[in-house]
């Protein structure tokens, strides 16, 4: 059987993240979705998406195809579901489709085509920006759970202050010393060649992911998640950073989300929390206004390639989209278009060729390369992105 993840209907309410990417390819816990189900199916699978991103995440269609929907995270009872689907059947929730048997893919799913499966067990997705914070304990969990069953830890070095060891995994290469390590909240784990350096403070859940590093003296709050090559330093509570971001330095990030190649500047802080306690609300691109999360903590939602200069100040619901650069005193607005240059007293547009050449220099910095096909997918994006820059 071959299998696909589908962006499904939640795409666009996953903006910034998915201008850049199918939504399978959100981090959350400690792998992707796409690695999740991966691994659960025990088969490489493929991206239903967009025309321009399938350049960079194809498209493979066999003979026989399940088509799934990428915001549903995989466990047993659903993965049993999935696989004992046949041509012309459809597992759903309600009124969407889980997945669905076809010999094609391409062809919208229309429900009336298939036989419906109603599927009531539990099951975790991601369908707001949000979830990908507020959800990130029991992805992390069950992502531990994955990765560490029938598999020993290196050994934790005995420099470190521990509690509850048996719930932390450090993977070949790593290193860890001279730091506290708290696991009865979460567990803690520290992916292949990841570095914690001296004095930090970690409390569970946490992942590290692959060639990741936590700075000197850092303060982690579970659950948060660094993905592979990224920095933490400073205070950090329940965030996500995707992959290759650095949040390196002093300053708060809490109840955030960073994308792939961001950067956050030496004391920049972002509020979590409104001054009157209220439920916050975050921009969504798709109403075009701001929607209510049910959460009353809630920091910053960051695009790929977005950075910020030092002591910027971000409001409680922050969202900035894809390439913009954010510099200066006084807090910008709480929704930052793609492309936007500038801070607090107004904003240009960061054209691409400029974007193109931040991001040469920091994915050369990690032995990476900005390439023709990244090129297309930011243009693509900018145009996207235009009426928004002209609110």
């Amino acid at each position: 059987m071959n299998y696909i993840l589908s962006d499904g209907y939640q795409r666009e309410d996953l903006f910034p993240f998915t201008f850049t990417r199918p939504v399978c390819e959100i981090r959350v816990g400690i792998l992707t979705i796409r690695e999740k189900w991966e691994k659960w199916l025990g088969t490489s699978v493929s991206s239903l998406t967009e025309e321009y991103l399938s350049e960079k995440f194809s498209l493979e269609i066999g003979k026989e195809n399940v088509v799934i929907n990428g915001s549903y995270l995989p466990n047993a009872s659903l993965l049993a579901a999935i696989q004992s689907l046949k041509k012309g059947e459809a597992l759903m929730d309600q009124d969407q489709y889980i997945a669905y048997g076809t010999d094609g893919a391409k062809t919208p799913f229309n429900s009336d085509d298939y036989v419906l499966i109603p599927y009531t067990s539990d099951s975790l997705t991601i369908k707001h920006t949000w979830d990908i914070f507020s959800k990130n304990g029991e992805a992390l969990q069950s992502d531990f759970d994955l990765l560490t069953k029938g598999r020993k830890s290196q050994p934790i070095s005995s420099t470190n202050q521990v509690l509850n060891p048996e719930n932390i995994f450090i993977e070949e290469g790593a290193t860890v010393e001279f730091s506290i390590l708290n696991a009865s909240t979460g567990p803690i784990y520290i992916g292949k060649n990841a570095l914690v350096m001296e004095g930090c403070m970690i409390r569970g859940g946490f992942a590290l992911c692959e060639n990741a590093v936590v700075k000197m003296g850092a303060k982690i709050y579970g659950p948060t998640t660094a993905g592979p090559g990224c920095k933490l330093g400073g205070e950090v509570n329940n965030s996500v950073l995707f992959a290759n971001s650095n949040k390196g330095h002093d300053g708060f990030l809490g109840n955030s989300v960073l994308g792939e190649w961001c950067n956050i500047g030496a004391d920049t802080n972002t509020s979590n929390l409104k001054n009157n306690y209220a439920e916050v609300r975050l921009w969504n691109y798709k109403t075009e206004g701001f929607a209510r999360t049910g959460l009353q903590f809630c920091g910053l939602m960051m695009g790929d390639h977005s950075k910020c200069g030092i002591n910027v100040m971000f409001n409680t619901g922050t969202v900035v989209g894809v390439s913009a650069n954010i510099f200066g005193s006084g807090f910008p607005r709480n929704f930052v278009p793609s492309f936007s240059w500038g801070g607090a007293s107004g904003f240009t547009t960061f054209l691409p060729k400029k974007v193109f050449e931040v991001a040469t220099a920091m994915m050369e910095r990690r032995g990476m390369q900005f390439n023709e096909t990244e090129a297309r997918i930011l243009e693509h994006v900018f145009e996207l992105t235009q009426k928004w820059r002209n609110y």
